[in-house]
């Protein structure tokens, strides 16, 4: 597999590997590495939607690994979904930050003060891009 090629929206293509990966049971996926793509990552892992995040060195700079669930298990993840993409950017305030199924799903918000979930940032009061919607 070429993990080299040349990508418009890296997040919307991470979220589609793991939309892919768990349509079809497997429990892991290699994305090309980023710093955004890791934080979107480790918010997922934070909020129990996937397992664990690792970042291994490649043959070009690095892949992170992304274990969606545990082999005996099965995925947490019913819907995840890009909302901000390159051809139309989505932001908000902190007031009309959505919600996902009445608060049981997350969105990411990528805000001033880093990337972050909804909840989270209308606590601290800061709005931003909404990067995806989990459910």
């Amino acid at each position: 597999m070429n993990n080299a090629t040349i990508l418009n929206d890296p997040i919307s293509d991470m979220l589609t590997r793991i939309r892919n990966a768990v349509a079809v049971q497997k429990n892991e996926v290699y994305v090309p590495h980023s710093n955004v793509k890791q934080s979107v990552a480790e918010i997922l892992a934070k909020n129990n939607f996937i397992e664990e995040v690792s970042v291994e060195p490649a043959a070009v700079g690095k892949l992170m690994k992304i274990v969606i669930y545990q082999p005996a298990g099965s995925p947490k993840i019913t819907e995840i979904a890009r909302m901000s993409k390159p051809g139309r950017r989505y932001y908000t305030n902190a007031d009309n930050i959505p919600t996902v199924k009445r608060g049981r799903g997350i969105v990411i918000v990528s805000t001033s003060k880093g990337m972050m979930t909804g909840e989270e940032a209308k606590k601290q009061r800061v709005g931003g891009e909404v990067i995806c919607r989990v459910y």
